[in-house]
């Protein structure tokens, strides 16, 4: 049994460098996505819409866009869940390309602050990259990040201050801290700690809210704080001995 969906796509057009809202109506059956639906919208009404998509599995990340006011995978976003219309437009806090389209290098380009990786010498040398259950089990939730780029439209800081390192960096950076092969804790860690580091999260927790993995980057920034405090508390000891 078909139901009939109204879409509200606010469209932005690099040319005149202004925004235009278009209301669709969709046919369709109750298991249908939002993804699925602009692709309706496309095929049907012809409308010539721009956004990214890719394996619509909810694995690649590509598909993010603000969906009645909040940040969600449109793979994974079923209409029928939805309150009508459904308003679809680009994610916040970052700069439009076209329609749904956004730039999100800035974002990207913090996972180089990050270092997400480990040391050249440790990846020669097979037998130190084995791992225990527990050492593994300790950073399985913060590398099931997709850098689907959801939490940095959710967040706050981010939006006022574009140099914060932000909620996916950072939750990378705990992951790599956290990895029993690590060997780049020292020149990780004042990168992280910076100026425009984890100090100045303010903890609203909506990047927690809408990571579609539940990598629980507000948890993993109070980490890095914690591990902070705990490590220049060390120096002053040492200092004063």
């Amino acid at each position: 049994m078909e139901t009939q969906y109204k879409i509200k796509v606010i469209r932005y057009n690099p040319e005149s460098e202004q925004f235009k809202t278009e209301d669709f109506t969709v046919k369709a059956g109750d298991d249908i996505t939002v993804l699925e639906a602009l692709h309706i919208i496309n095929k049907v009404h012809r409308a010539g819409l721009s956004y990214r998509f890719s394996c619509g599995m909810g694995v690649c990340g590509s598909c993010g866009a603000m969906v009645n006011g909040k940040p969600v995978l449109l793979c994974q976003t079923f209409c029928r869940n939805l309150q009508q219309p459904i308003e679809v437009r680009p994610l916040k806090n970052f700069p439009i390309i076209k329609d749904l389209v956004v730039d999100t290098d800035s974002a990207f380009n913090k996972f180089r602050t990050a270092m997400p990786y480990t040391d050249i010498a440790i990846r020669k040398a097979p037998k130190h990259l084995v791992q225990t259950k527990k050492q593994r089990e300790k950073i399985e939730q913060t590398s099931q990040c997709i850098k689907c780029m959801l939490c940095y439209s959710a967040c706050p800081v981010f939006g006022l201050n574009n140099n914060f390192i932000g909620p996916a960096a950072a939750s990378t950076a705990y992951r790599y801290f956290k990895d029993s092969r690590d060997t780049l804790k020292d020149k990780r860690a004042p990168k992280v700690t910076d100026k425009n580091g984890v100090w100045n999260c303010t903890h609203v927790g909506e990047c927690s809210a809408v990571c579609p993995k539940n990598v629980d980057p507000n948890k993993a920034i109070l980490k890095l704080k914690l591990m902070g405090t705990l490590n220049d508390a060390k120096k002053l000891v040492k200092k004063k001995k």
